[in-house]
């Protein structure tokens, strides 16, 4: 999402140690306890919002991630997801699976990726489904992506902060 919205800080005397964000009338107000310092303002601030940017990329993604992955389990016989969704918590991660359930998480950051990459990271959990590690079978099922590797360069270029600015939330 590369609209980011404008920020107001409102330092507040009734708060005493914690601090909000929430979005009011188009912008982020974030409110803090008055006598914070400006670098602690500043590290509040900046995590609070980009929490707020995360859940506002989910939010307006369109993106059917209970469909895609079963076109893509159906496309790859691969087994189905008993369930997918969007995780706002996963910072080093771009998916996971909990293989006893089925369940499938999926990195918020990705929300506005191409297809082509968003496609790779479902199909890399799906296939956990049938191959739990990453050994031959599992990097053989892989490789049927025609866009395995294009899709990996671009999620190596996002972790490296090389991304453009529309895909960092």
């Amino acid at each position: 999402m590369n609209n980011k919205l404008p920020i107001r800080v409102i330092r507040s005397e009734k708060r005493t140690r914690t601090s909000a964000a929430r979005v009011v009338d188009g912008v982020i107000e974030v409110r803090i306890p008055a006598h914070m310092s400006a670098s602690q303002e500043s590290e509040t601030v900046a995590n609070l919002t980009r929490r707020i940017q995360h859940k506002r990329a989910v939010d307006s993604a369109a993106v059917d991630l209970p469909a895609r992955a079963a076109a893509l389990s159906k496309a790859y016989e691969l087994p189905h997801a008993t369930e997918i969704r969007w995780a706002t918590n996963q910072r080093t991660r771009w998916g996971s699976c909990s293989i006893s359930d089925g369940v499938i998480r999926v990195s918020s950051r990705l929300a506005s990726v191409p297809d082509w990459v968003l496609d790779s990271v479902i199909l890399h959990e799906l296939t956990h489904l049938a191959e739990p590690g990453h050994n031959e079978r599992f990097y053989a099922l892989m490789a049927r992506y025609p866009r395995l590797e294009r899709a990996e360069g671009f999620l190596d270029a996002m972790s490296l902060g090389y991304a453009d600015d529309r895909f960092i939330i």
